[in-house]
């Protein structure tokens, strides 16, 4: 059973998936941090320093949010999210290459 939960809007899922690296950011929820994902962002800002990456207070998407760890992508804000950290992560660096 798969367990995690991927949700794409807009063109940027496309332009991730072909390793485009443009301007991408990945911006996470403080409340998220203290949840679980510290770690993620650790791992994401020294294995990709060239993207932005941002801290929000909120990002408005409370119920993954309480779920697992999530982050939005790219400037059309797409919601990755996993059941872990670690799950996370994997799925980070299999999209943006």
């Amino acid at each position: 059973m798969r367990t995690i939960i991927i949700i794409f809007v807009g063109s940027l899922s496309s332009d991730i998936r072909k390793g485009v690296r443009g301007p991408v950011k990945i911006k996470y929820c403080c409340r998220n941090l203290k949840r679980g994902s510290k770690s993620v962002y650790k791992t994401m800002k020294d294995k990709f320093p060239e993207i932005k990456h941002k801290k929000r207070d909120c990002l408005g998407s409370c119920k993954a949010c309480s779920k697992g760890c999530m982050v939005l992508l790219g400037k059309s804000e797409q919601l990755v999210f996993a059941p872990s950290a670690k799950k996370l992560v994997k799925e980070l660096k299999n999209l943006i290459g």
